[in-house]
């Protein structure tokens, strides 16, 4: 099938042949993210390249059926042509205290925007101001976009983003958890002349339908990730239906999973903010050589292969191999019936 053809006619490789190429990783991270300290993935090998199959482990099958047609479209059927081989990514700091945040910036280099978590459970609206804070210290001129994953609900969101506003946001992503909220958010700050614009990240790529989020007036941009949208191609097609604004984010993968969403950058008609792709500095090792981290602000579009070395060095224990490959033949089921 040609690399163009939609994914959505892509056939599905035999369960056989993905077990073939399969190599389950858990690598050490440099901070705690999302509540973790190791990142585990499984790596798939085929005839075009190599996938990244790695939904979080609370993720179920349905879902992580999105994240396994990615892996075969990197690895089987390739990636749309690229319209721009140079993408500018932003520098990402998690939810650490305000003295680590030049340590964190420092291991990105120059950078233009910085994504800031905020909305940690067990920390405080102080704790992100802190932080934010921080980072405005350190790099008065770049763009600042905030991230809370639906930690806030609507109140402490409008009060949050009010008070964050004056140190200069670019954007705040998935401020609450549902699209009514979102819509509430932006409505409500805007009322108050508050210049902070809305993005959606988990309303896109956790609804049924992403598309809701563009209906329903509740953000000004979108962020799309390969994996969990289901590869390259979907993710296109979702952003030219949405007529909104796309950022293309990460989800916390290795070089090769990042290699997808350099792929997705690329191939966007309009790219017109800096990427959330480069959290391969956020992992203290990475299975290949010569990790896909920005230089300068940006990161070159590459091809990738895993090494056979970093694969043994970085091998998981076996019985988390066994749980992945267990998920593997489950989430392959799913989508041999269609899901």
């Amino acid at each position: 099938m040609p690399a163009d053809a939609p994914a959505q006619h892509q056939q599905i490789p035999s369960l056989d042949e993905l077990l073939a190429g399969a190599h389950v990783v858990r690598l050490p991270m440099r901070v705690k993210f999302r509540g973790i300290m190791e990142r585990e993935a499984l790596l798939l090998q085929g005839p075009l390249g190599w996938g990244e199959f790695c939904p979080f482990p609370e993720y179920g099958d349905a879902e992580s059926s999105r994240w396994l047609s990615a892996a075969i479209e990197a690895g089987w059927y390739g990636f749309p042509e690229p319209l721009r081989d140079i993408i500018p990514v932003n520098a990402t700091v998690p939810a650490v205290g305000a003295g680590r945040v030049p340590e964190i910036l420092a291991r990105f280099g120059r950078v233009d925007a910085v994504k800031v978590k905020v909305a940690e459970h067990g920390q405080t609206l102080a704790d992100d101001a802190a932080r934010v804070t921080a980072v405005r210290a350190a790099l008065p001129d770049a763009a600042i976009r905030v991230d809370a994953n639906g930690g806030w609900d609507v109140r402490q969101a409008v009060e949050a983003l009010t008070m964050l506003a004056g140190v200069g946001l670019e954007y705040a992503e998935q401020p609450v958890p549902d699209i009514a909220g979102l819509a509430e958010v932006r409505r409500q700050l805007s009322a108050a002349g508050t210049p902070v614009l809305i993005a959606a990240d988990e309303s896109v790529r956790k609804e049924d339908d992403p598309l809701k989020v563009a209906r329903a007036g509740a953000a000004d941009l979108i962020v799309v990730k390969v994996a969990p949208l289901g590869g390259v191609r979907r993710a296109l097609d979702i952003v030219a239906r949405a007529g909104l604004p796309a950022v293309v984010s990460s989800a916390l993968d290795t070089s090769v999973g990042i290699r997808a969403g350099l792929a997705l950058a690329a191939a966007l008609p309009e790219l017109p903010y800096a990427c959330g792709l480069g959290t391969v500095s956020l992992l203290a090792a990475d299975v290949i050589r010569d990790p896909l981290v920005a230089d300068d602000g940006a990161i070159r579009l590459r091809d990738v292969a895993a090494d056979a070395g970093l694969l043994e060095q970085h091998a998981a224990p076996p019985g988390r191999r066994d749980w992945w490959l267990d998920r593997l033949r489950r989430v392959h089921a799913v989508l041999a019936l269609g899901g």
